[in-house]
């Protein structure tokens, strides 16, 4: 077993303990977040805590109606842009807390007024150190280049802020199990998806809403494992351009957990079947025609999660059915420090 599949299959044992050792200190922090009267909110991050960030920014969006918006770390470390976020929330994610320009970032926006907050899996590291307040993700050592339980980690995290943020018992109870629905879903059964993508060199992801990030961390991880040029793109984008790319057998993974958006999902399957693409429909149990099987996480704002439970499994499997080792790609290492 690699290393990547290892820690993706440990990833709901690590969000268990990351419940219980975060649950008072996010409930008196979301208590916070209301009392401050917030007016939006920033996001600095890198790789597939950025993709996080995304999901963050949108369920942020989607339940307290604030603006949300990732900050390119380059404007402050290249560009020296003079910050002026008062009143707003400066998120700043990172496995290993340890990238100068995140760090210079997070001080940046917190000299420029914000309130900064800092979800990271090394709480003794210089990014939780620059932040007001810090979360640890309770991930665990994470050995294998490709982040997978650390990326679980950070979207539960980010989804318990919101709810504590929001006081939404319903979200806060669904997180509270969310564990176990996960194990479901890495039991699923994407061996299709394998055996379709086995000798592919490129395909598209396509996922919608909150559902976005991780159709964006999947084709980060296609190309950083398996070596396929995966694009992302938003069910609702991709017939703006995206398309002219499908020709017949082209592959297509749609991740249509269930939801407000999987009727547009699977209408948007549909069409590219007619029109000669390999589609890899990942769904539930209530849609006939999927290829690649979705379990149910218990609340539409928590299906990303299980989406890439499931996906991470199967991309493990996929890289070493290509010849490859999910746990060394080629010219990557697991701590990047960028300015």
């Amino acid at each position: 077993m690699s290393l990547m599949l290892e820690e993706a299959l440990s990833a709901p044992q690590r969000l268990r303990e990351q419940w219980q050792a975060n649950a008072a200190a996010m409930a008196a922090l979301g208590g916070e977040l209301r009392e401050a009267d917030l007016r939006g909110a920033v996001t600095v991050a890198r790789g597939s805590s950025d993709h996080a960030a995304a999901y963050f920014a949108c369920l942020g969006m989607k339940r307290l109606g604030l603006p949300i918006a990732s900050i390119p770390p380059s404007l402050t470390t290249l560009a020296g842009t003079p910050w002026l976020v008062s009143g707003q929330l400066a998120l700043a994610i990172s496995q290993s807390g340890a990238s100068p320009d995140l760090i210079a970032t997070q001080r940046a926006l917190a000299a420029g007024g914000a309130r900064t907050l800092a979800l990271v899996n090394a709480p003794d590291s210089e990014l939780a150190a620059a932040s007001q307040h810090n979360l640890g993700l309770h991930a665990g050592v994470e050995q294998s280049v490709a982040a997978t339980k650390s990326y679980l980690a950070t979207l539960a995290a980010a989804a318990h802020l919101i709810a504590a943020w929001q006081g939404d018992p319903e979200l806060l109870s669904a997180l509270e199990r969310l564990p176990e629905r996960l194990e479901s879903a890495a039991a699923c059964d994407w061996q299709a998806a394998v055996e379709a993508l086995s000798g592919a060199d490129r395909l598209l992801v396509i996922g919608r809403g909150v559902g976005l990030a991780v159709a964006q961390e999947a084709a980060l991880k296609f190309k950083e494992t398996c070596g396929i040029q995966a694009e992302a793109f938003s069910a609702a984008e991709v017939k703006h351009g995206p398309m002219a790319l499908i020709e017949p057998g082209y592959p297509v993974l749609v991740l249509a957990p269930p939801g407000p958006d999987q009727a547009g999902l699977l209408d948007l399957a549909a069409w590219l079947r007619g029109v000669g693409a390999r589609v890899l429909l990942a769904a539930d149990a209530s849609v006939a025609g999927r290829e690649l099987e979705l379990r149910d996480a218990g609340h539409d704002d928590l299906q990303p999660l299980a989406v890439i439970q499931s996906f991470y499994v199967m991309a493990a499997r996929l890289a070493v059915a290509r010849g490859g080792d999910p746990d060394c790609p080629r010219h990557l290492q697991k701590v990047t420090r960028t300015l």
